[in-house]
């Protein structure tokens, strides 16, 4: 009988699982989309305005806002948000719950509306605050002042945003909310070239400054996305206000220590671009090294948002319930799988974007006033980004845990400390001019292994364990078939290289023989290894599809 009732358990927990890589994998398939797009945004900035002082400044004035972008859908709001109103959803009515989601839209609209005219107001001590060096080339500085002042209206619309997500995956609807980035892009994109181009003469808009008015517009169809399936759900907007309601209280009070928790990346970045407006390259002198890492972390965003991002949206909501219903074991199952499924997939991609970085960055962005040079730069940076890609996904499951069980003080003080420590090394590699924007791309991905082997330190000692022994044996087995899968695509690359050169077509023919190539032999050895995350993947993926098949009437 008690073999029995394990088995019984040791298969709902295999089930419980296999939904969760479901859902992720449905947040997957949208954020695929999303990054994809944005890539396609990248890549047409790339080609209209190169790597130098105009991207330069637009990238500062699209980073500062976008910072809280990263920091609410990614990070505090969905942190501090999600477990109270899953609680709410879970032990309360539908209408207590759409009262507390109002409460938070109407908090959001008040305090960040607030800090958005500020930001306007002091746009000239921000930029001079991050980028010092921009002083240095005439007209850069006042190009990112404007750029900044036309796009921070944008953090107001992605925090609503944010916080549309957080309901919508509570009530387990996950496409919904990560197509919305998709429409961002292309809102941002279809507009800008719209109004920069088409209306701009018209409006007295430079080229540049009809992108950023794009921006701010694509953030509003970000949200416009959302709000038809939240009526559906029966949430609808009605402004109202009690600061001292128990759960808008719990909220705020999570809020500050979550976004210190999720912001070390962030700020990381920020500060390294601080540094990297004073690197002076020998070709592009103090146009280009900016550029080159806003690419390559641009790049990076895709394999983190399929991956990291994915599986912590699908993972936060089951955790918040196992907490809430003091169900431990299911919340260590849960935490283990989910980061087992991580390593599984960024492993191989860290891999991948070492090796074949020239290649991607020359497919995706080199042509127009984007040089081989350019290429060779950012696929550097990009490696090395690369090299931090498991810590920075890691991170993203890991942080909310903390949050599920109701602790938000354990990431803030490892996240300051890693901002310290980023700080410190970025200090110490602008020093070394052979580094350049390499060594501060390798800064903030050690950083990010560093918080993610503390966190994971003292979240094990806190709930007990992690099954720890089987998710190394795992990640062992997932390594080893990376590396066999690198050796692989080094011989291909390398050999396509030198036959075809270094054109954009020709790293576009790499990547058709060389991706496919290590994707077969990274299944072959996970399959030689049995690898049982891989096999879990395929399970959950394709027993629905066996079901659609079986009940599917013959033609």
């Amino acid at each position: 009988m008690p073999t029995s009732l394990n088995n019984t358990a040791s298969s709902a927990a295999g089930e419980h699982h296999e939904r969760v890589v479901r859902s992720a994998g449905v947040v997957s398939i949208a954020v695929a989309m999303s990054r994809v797009t944005g890539l396609l945004r990248e890549s047409v900035m790339a080609r209209l305005f190169g790597a130098g002082l105009i991207y330069d400044a637009f990238m500062l004035g699209f980073r500062i806002p976008n910072l809280t972008r990263d920091l609410f859908a990614e990070g505090a709001l969905s942190s501090a948000f999600v477990p109270i109103f899953t609680e709410y959803l879970s032990t309360r009515t539908r209408e207590e719950a759409a009262r507390l989601a109002n409460l938070v839209s109407s908090a959001i609209i008040i305090v960040v509306g607030a800090f958005c005219a500020l930001g306007i107001v002091f746009a000239p001590v921000l930029v001079h605050l991050l980028a010092p060096g921009y002083t240095e080339v005439p007209g850069k500085f006042d190009l990112a002042v404007r750029m900044t002042r036309i796009m921070f209206p944008f953090l107001l619309l992605v925090a609503l945003a944010a916080q549309a997500m957080g309901v919508l995956n509570a009530c387990n609807r996950f496409a919904v909310p990560a197509l919305a980035s998709t429409f961002f892009n292309i809102g941002s994109v279809g507009f800008g070239i719209f109004i920069g181009y088409f209306l701009g003469p018209s409006l007295h808009l430079t080229h540049i400054e009809g992108m950023a008015v794009g921006v701010v517009l694509g953030g509003a169809l970000q949200l416009a996305w959302q709000i038809p399936s939240l009526r559906r759900l029966g949430f609808r907007f009605r402004p109202m206000l009690d600061w001292h309601d128990p759960g808008l209280v719990r909220i705020l009070a999570l809020m500050l220590p979550a976004i210190l928790g999720s912001a070390a990346t962030q700020i990381n970045v920020m500060v390294n671009t601080n540094f990297a407006s004073t690197i002076f390259d020998p070709v592009r002198g103090f146009d280009g090294p900016v550029s080159w890492l806003s690419y390559a972390f641009r790049f990076m965003q895709l394999p983190l948002g399929l991956f990291g991002v994915a599986m912590a949206s699908a993972t936060l909501p089951s955790i918040s319930r196992s907490a809430s219903a003091g169900n431990m074991e299911e919340f260590r199952r849960t935490l283990s799988k989910s980061l087992g499924m991580v390593f599984l997939l960024t492993l191989p991609s860290s891999v991948g974007l070492v090796v074949l970085g020239k290649s991607i960055i020359g497919a995706i962005y080199q042509g127009g006033k984007f040089h081989v040079y350019d290429t060779q730069q950012t696929a550097l940076a990009l490696s090395c980004y690369a090299i931090g890609l498991a810590g920075y996904a890691a991170l993203k499951v890991l942080t909310p845990a903390f949050y599920a069980l109701g602790d938000a003080r354990t990431p803030m003080v490892v996240s300051l400390i890693s901002i310290g420590i980023n700080y410190a090394a970025a200090f110490t590699m602008v020093r070394v001019e052979k580094f350049g924007q390499a060594g501060l791309a390798l800064s903030t991905s050690l950083v990010a292994l560093f918080g993610f082997t503390v966190l994971f330190a003292l979240l094990r000692a806190r709930i007990g364990g992690v099954h720890g022994r089987e998710l190394l044996r795992g990640v062992a087995k997932v390594l080893t078939a990376s590396a066999a899968m690198g050796a692989v695509v080094f011989f291909t690359t390398h050999g396509m290289e030198k036959w075809l050169g270094q054109s954009q077509l020709a790293r576009l023919a790499d990547l058709c023989v060389s991706l496919p190539a290590g994707l077969l032999a990274f299944y072959g050895m996970c399959r030689l290894l049995r690898v049982e995350d891989l096999e879990v993947a395929i399970r959950a993926f394709a027993s629905p599809l066996r079901r659609r098949l079986i009940r599917r009437p013959p033609a």
